[in-house]
């Protein structure tokens, strides 16, 4: 953690070019798709306007660099008491989270197929596509709570689940077997696309 002086007014991205390699910490921001994502990090304490100096708090501007093509992002941060580095980046790494459940109740359960046309009727599609949400994501905990540890499949996903249920339930077929076999294939082979994923980045790790 650096700290800035109050009246120090310039760019963030002035203040990210002109920081020593020592202030970079490479943490990770939580688990993705593809393993731990993993970004270094500036953090610099103290920085407030005029207008933030007496709200009680403490202000700080969180940098996130990507290790791969040096892309930055910037956080304003406010936090009613001191905080640590490992928060700040948990924080910031929850925003993801928020996106990809969006985008699954896009994808899965039609969330954006609405045409809004009165609150009422927006409010009530809504809440029945995020119930929806709900149930595939507690059948996808449920089912990863009971599984073996080592099956060579990854976890049923909350898309996996709505393809289950579209097969067995919703549209019924004679060969179920041919179904489930379908979904474990599936499973099998992305789990195998994810651990080569792990073993070529670690590889490229240890290389640097």
């Amino acid at each position: 953690m650096l700290p800035v002086r109050e009246e120090t007014r310039v760019r963030a991205d002035r203040v990210a070019a002109d920081l020593p390699a020592s202030a970079w910490q490479r943490r990770s921001a939580g688990a993705g798709s593809k393993g731990p994502r993993f970004y270094d990090w500036a953090w610099l304490d103290d920085v407030c306007t005029d207008a933030d100096s007496d709200d009680g708090g403490r202000h700080s501007l969180l940098i996130r660099r990507n290790t791969t093509t040096g892309e930055l992002a910037f956080y304003r941060c406010w936090t009613p008491k001191p905080a640590t580095l490992a928060q700040l980046v948990r924080v910031a790494g929850i925003r993801w989270t928020v996106e990809e459940s969006f985008q699954a109740a896009k994808s899965q359960v039609g969330l954006d197929q609405h045409q809004v046309r009165r609150w009422d009727s927006w409010h009530r599609f809504t809440t029945l596509a995020l119930a929806a949400l709900a149930v595939l994501a507690i059948c996808a905990a449920d089912a990863a709570h009971h599984d073996p540890a080592d099956t060579g499949l990854i976890k049923l996903t909350v898309n996996e689940v709505r393809r289950l249920i579209n097969a067995c339930i919703i549209r019924p077929i004679s060969d179920l077997t041919h179904r489930l076999r379908w979904s474990q294939w599936r499973r099998r082979h992305q789990a195998r696309a994810r651990q080569s994923h792990y073993t070529r980045r670690l590889n490229l790790e240890l290389q640097a």
